[in-house]
């Protein structure tokens, strides 16, 4: 398998564990696909909000979860361009009757792919 192949199969199985951390309200899952010092931008109608990565794991932390809430699983990604060791990731994560979309830059840390930034908008 070539590299690219090896590593689209990586972002794959981090941005599975993405979206399960957040169906799931799983902190320690989604602790460990951000980078410790990841930023995290929202855009909320049209209002630009950023939180460190623990603000927002303290804020996944102290929700209800889409899967405690019943919610239906329809997370997926939409792209993916790596360059290197870098990457940039489209995804579309519906949960609570929002749609949004993440842009999550990716980078190899230590060898190993983590989310180094999450820029976060609701088209709903």
């Amino acid at each position: 398998m070539e590299n690219s192949a090896v590593n689209e199969a990586l972002i794959t199985d981090l941005l599975t564990n993405y979206f399960n951390g957040i169906y799931n309200g799983d902190v320690p899952l989604l602790q460990s696909v951000f980078h410790p010092q990841a930023i995290i931008g929202f855009d909320i109608k049209g209002d630009t909000h950023f939180k460190t990565i623990n603000q927002y794991l303290e804020g996944v932390k102290n929700r209800k979860s889409p899967h405690e809430l019943g919610e239906e699983f329809k997370m997926k990604i939409l792209s993916l361009d790596i360059i290197n060791n870098t990457a940039v990731a489209k995804v579309q994560v519906p949960i609570f009757e929002f749609d949004y979309y993440d842009l999550l830059s990716l980078i190899v840390v230590d060898g190993k792919w983590v989310i180094s930034n999450k820029l976060a908008t609701k088209v709903n």
